[in-house]
């Protein structure tokens, strides 16, 4: 019996010895960062076009590179990139209690189902509108120039699959999005555009954004903003310091790190930003590719963006390859702006983790 209960403790010991403290196969993988990976990465980068590489860790520059005729001045459309400014001003609108995420849309768009009691829309909440997962079609004619009221255009669209069912990536639910924000701020005098100015651009020290304005005045919410480089690691910083910019709180922690959370339906994307919460296990998926299919093609399940990459990466996706990586546990920003090229996301950040040569 003693034998027993002696051998019974050294199992226990080792049990917990190797398993107990998470050192063993459960331990985290290392990123480091040396000057020849980086080069590595900046030389992958330039070979596919691009016209900024900006490299910054702990707040300190460790790699900055434009093309030739470009330089750290001059702006460059950031597309997609700009989904993530409003993705946050949406959080600063829910801590400021203009809204709520469970809030059925149709509280605020009220002719959503008046004299139709069964429309499916009344369903719709704004947390499946800023997820994508509300089901209407994405309506990608809505980035045109030219349109007198863009919000109405979008108001106007019917769901393709009941909410909470499919990811349908696109302006429409943005637009949507904005008009709830316009009825919401025009009771305190203010308009969507200077909500973003003051509450979010102006303290960051971004001034004079381009919001692609229709007839009403109503900003293009999906794809707009021209920015710098170092303009746009500004908003990585903020996201690094958990709401913080320039010693002033701009937006509490618990609300921005909403934007980071994925939803059922598509995993990898929160509300304006890509995230790799399921690496290093997630199916790896190459975004721009996955969104050049139909809707109804995309398959997001146990997706992640790079498995090489670790697990609290977040990504501002724009297309022509335009990219803001923030990786809070490295304190690592990198802005890459170009004009195309075939870029590979994970194959940069394999190359700058030295997962390949």
């Amino acid at each position: 019996m003693k034998g027993s209960l002696r051998e019974l403790g050294y199992f226990l010991y080792y049990f917990f010895f190797f398993f107990g403290s998470g050192s063993f196969l459960l331990s985290k993988p290392i990123y480091v960062l040396s000057e020849l990976q980086i080069q590595k990465a900046a030389s992958y980068s330039r070979a596919h076009n691009h016209l900024s590489l900006l490299i910054i860790k702990n707040g300190q520059v460790l790699h900055e590179e434009y093309a030739p005729g470009n330089s750290p001045y001059l702006r460059h459309r950031i597309f997609s990139g700009t989904k993530g400014f409003w993705g946050v001003i949406a959080m600063k609108a829910l801590e400021e209690r203009l809204l709520s995420l469970q809030e059925p849309v149709a509280s605020t768009i009220e002719e959503w189902g008046n004299g139709n009691h069964n429309d499916p829309r009344k369903k719709i909440t704004i947390y499946d509108l800023l997820h994508f997962t509300d089901g209407i079609e994405p309506a990608f004619y809505l980035h045109n120039d030219g349109f007198l009221n863009r919000n109405l255009h979008a108001l106007l669209l019917k769901p393709v699959r009941a909410p909470g069912t499919v990811f349908t990536y696109g302006p429409s639910h943005l637009q949507i999005f904005c008009e709830i924000l316009n009825r919401k701020l025009r009771q305190k005098g203010m308009t969507t555009c200077r909500y973003i100015e003051e509450k979010l651009l102006f303290p960051l020290g971004i001034q004079q954004v381009e919001f692609k304005k229709d007839g009403h005045g109503n900003p293009l919410l999906a794809a707009g903003f021209r920015l710098t480089s170092r303009e746009w690691a500004r908003f990585g910083e903020l996201i690094l310091q958990k709401g913080w910019y320039g010693g002033k709180n701009i937006i509490s922690w618990p609300y921005l790190k909403e934007c980071f959370q994925g939803s059922s339906v598509n995993p990898l994307y929160g509300i304006g930003f890509w995230v790799n919460t399921l690496a290093p296990y997630g199916r790896e998926i190459d975004v721009e590719q996955e969104l050049s299919k139909p809707w109804e093609k995309e398959n997001w399940q146990r997706g992640s963006l790079c498995n090489d990459a670790p697990s609290d990466l977040i990504e501002s996706i724009g297309s022509a390859n335009q990219r803001l990586f923030v990786i809070p546990s490295m304190n690592l920003i990198i802005v890459r702006q170009s004009h195309g090229g075939g870029f590979s996301d994970r194959t940069f950040l394999k190359l700058l983790f030295g997962k390949i040569n």
